[in-house]
């Protein structure tokens, strides 16, 4: 029997949601154990490491907008950056016209644990990426997971996956491979951009 006018019976929600949520977990739980691995020589958590990550892309954020992008409550965008800016890696402040906020930018020595992080990673120590090995493989270029793209479109909006694009844009055109690991590009003096 179809639910109301949709077109989708409840078992099939059922078979789809579970789906997803299983396979989520599962995902999310080497995730985690590869970026705990990535991060753990700097003493970052996780949360602190995408706090940083939020904040260069977009070059400076509100606590708001960090509790957003890193899908995690305000308290803990605002006490894990906290935590970031007593390790010098973070700057707060507020804005004369918008004094209810409270803003974060990278420091340079933010910034620069952040570039070493990226330099220092390991793709051969990374599970997910292994795991999509054949894929790339067989396709020529890994999965652009454009359905779960679509999907996290729907529920967290259009904002979200614009910041999301964005940072890895940035990566795209501000880095480049040298010597087996990731090197932001030198700036160009005229406009302030990466050199190619």
């Amino acid at each position: 029997m179809k639910h109301n006018e949709n077109d989708y019976t409840i078992k099939e929600a059922l078979l789809f949601s579970q789906r997803v949520a299983q396979l989520s977990k599962a995902l999310w739980k080497s995730i985690e154990k590869d970026w705990q691995q990535w991060i753990k020589p700097y003493d970052l958590n996780i949360n602190e490491h995408h706090i940083l990550w939020i904040a260069y892309h977009l070059k400076g954020a509100s606590i708001s907008e960090i509790a957003k992008f890193g899908v995690m409550h305000v308290s803990t965008a605002f006490n894990f950056s906290k935590k970031l800016e007593e390790r010098g890696y973070l700057e707060f402040s507020k804005k004369l016209n918008d004094k209810r906020n409270t803003y974060i930018k990278l420091t340079d020595k933010g910034e620069e644990i952040l570039l070493k992080l990226l330099e220092d990673f390991d793709p051969t120590r990374n599970s997910v990426l292994k795991g999509a090995l054949p894929l790339q493989n067989l396709y020529g270029k890994f999965p652009e997971i454009i359905e779960m793209m679509s999907i996290i479109r729907n529920i967290y909006g259009d904002d979200f996956m614009e910041i999301f694009e964005r940072s890895f844009n940035n990566i795209e055109e501000e880095f480049q491979e040298e010597d087996g690991s990731l090197r932001k590009k030198e700036l160009t003096q005229e406009e302030g951009t990466p050199a190619k």
